[in-house]
């Protein structure tokens, strides 16, 4: 009988350097990463048992990445995230539907086999989650972001001090996804008058809250923080072909919006 084959995911020289020979003597077949575009590369040239990938590969959350490409690529794998960070239980409930568990660090090499065995005797395959373009999520939480980004501001210690009401806050924030959409949609390099004037508004209308630029900057921090933050709890089902250039799109949106409404202050003021 063919040995299990496993993928391990980690960026820690020392972990990769002691668990894999150990998972080795317990008759596992082990490939080892260093990096996601190592992972996606042996993903895509060979087929794994069992996937094993630290959460923080290089970047946080990056072993998702991992994860959603072998969901996509080879369904019948078992997904294991692992972590150092205990407090973080209570976040990856929320994706342990497309995770089948999660291992945390120092781990006992006796639990680890034991659990695989688990899974392996016990495993179903996974049913194929469709890739979503980033438009869709955004689309989709279009409410969860705004959310988000109200409750970040009214937390901020600067920008609670001004004397506004939600909708004054966030008014502007459907238009810019919404934006983001249609740009993400299109495939169009160009904004037109309506955002731009849209943006031009904003600043100006900022202007009369009293806000002062730095702030307005924040304001746009913020946005951003809650798009990457709606981005990230679907790397799971994100299409990773398209995610970078989809980042970069919202990053040129954003700018975009900031430099007119900035430029429309300046000259107000």
């Amino acid at each position: 009988m063919p040995a299990v084959r496993i993928l391990f995911v980690d960026d820690e020289q020392t972990i990769r350097l002691t668990l894999p020979p150990i998972l080795e003597a317990h008759g596992f077949a082990v490939e080892v990463t260093a990096t996601v575009a190592e992972a996606l590369a042996k993903i895509s040239s060979g087929q794994f048992d069992v996937l094993i990938a630290d959460l923080n590969v290089g970047q946080p959350g990056d072993g998702f990445t991992v994860v959603s490409a072998m969901r996509r690529t080879q369904p019948n794998c078992i997904n294991f995230i692992l972590t150092g960070f205990p407090a973080f239980e209570t976040a990856l409930e929320a994706i342990r539907r497309q995770v089948d568990d999660y291992l945390l660090k120092p781990i006992e090499i006796h639990d680890l086999v034991a659990l695989i065995e688990t899974k392996l005797q016990a495993h179903e395959p996974h049913s194929y989650l469709s890739p979503q373009r980033v438009a869709k999520i955004l689309r989709e939480k279009t409410g969860e972001i705004t959310s988000e980004v109200l409750a970040m501001m009214k937390a901020h210690p600067e920008l609670r001090r001004l004397r506004l009401s939600d909708d004054e806050r966030i008014d502007h924030i459907p238009t810019i996804l919404q934006t983001i959409v249609s740009a993400l949609e299109s495939n169009n390099n160009f904004f037109d008058d309506g955002f731009l004037r849209a943006a031009a508004k904003h600043g100006r209308l900022r202007l009369k809250q009293g806000y002062l630029p730095p702030l307005m900057v924040e304001d746009a921090r913020l946005l951003e923080e809650a798009i990457y933050d709606a981005v990230q709890g679907s790397l799971l089902s994100v299409d990773v072909s398209h995610l970078i250039p989809d980042l970069r799109v919202v990053n040129r949106t954003l700018e975009t919006q900031l430099r007119e409404s900035l430029k429309a202050y300046s000259k107000a003021a």
